[in-house]
């Protein structure tokens, strides 16, 4: 895990036209996507990837599970529950455990500091349609971002905790930062993709957060 400093951040929604703020308090990530590896260890399933290819076909509820599974193999009290009465995923900001990134965490980590569309080129940073031969690859296997985090462009799509537009789609979530099959141009720090918490696919996966206690 990697801790970022706190600071400011500001998103942009193109469907509706809007733009928003958001101040961030210092945050740890993981500097790569979970590995089926470790999915493994927390698990014990076997996955059909290698130990350090990215974990793929999860949905984000199943995302949130492994964030609890692998808070209580670490000893640390887990970030999600379930509502009794509907059922909700009910994040509690008060728990040490590991979780998913917000989705103004995710692109404030992504761009490290960085202006642009990307950190860097995006051969020598990411995997995608271009170079990818059609799968996802070994994590770290491109250059970090200037804060040492690795594939947060390209190889995996990530999934973040937030509601895409709940008004409009309801339940459905944010995953941020584009994949393996991607195009070139869908590979950057500010593209927002959303689809049910059910979906899964093979180049959508997870990073793990977690908040900051003094």
């Amino acid at each position: 895990m990697a801790e970022i400093p706190g600071g400011t951040v500001d998103l942009r929604d193109d469907r509706r036209g809007t733009r928003w703020r958001t101040e961030l308090a210092p945050f740890l990530i993981g500097r790569h996507p979970v590995t089926a590896g470790l999915h493994r260890e927390v698990t014990g399933e076997t996955a059909a990837a290698a130990d350090a290819a990215p974990l793929t076909n999860i949905s984000w509820f199943d995302a949130v599970e492994l964030c609890n599974r692998v808070s209580a193999r670490s000893g640390l009290s887990p970030a999600y529950h379930h509502d009794p009465a509907t059922g909700d995923v009910i994040w509690d900001e008060e728990c040490d455990g590991y979780r998913l990134p917000t989705e103004a965490e995710w692109q404030y980590a992504c761009r490290a500091g960085t202006a642009g569309y990307r950190y860097g080129e995006i051969d020598a940073i990411a995997w995608y349609d271009g170079n990818s031969g059609g799968r996802a690859h070994e994590v770290g296997a491109k250059d970090p971002n200037p804060w040492g985090l690795y594939d947060m462009l390209g190889n995996v799509w990530e999934w973040c905790w937030d509601l895409y537009d709940e008004e409009v789609y309801d339940s459905y979530r944010i995953f941020r930062g584009g994949g393996w099959a991607e195009s070139e141009r869908g590979c950057g720090a500010t593209v927002r993709r959303r689809s049910h918490p059910t979906f899964a696919i093979d180049d959508l996966g997870l990073r793990l957060a977690r908040s900051v206690r003094r």
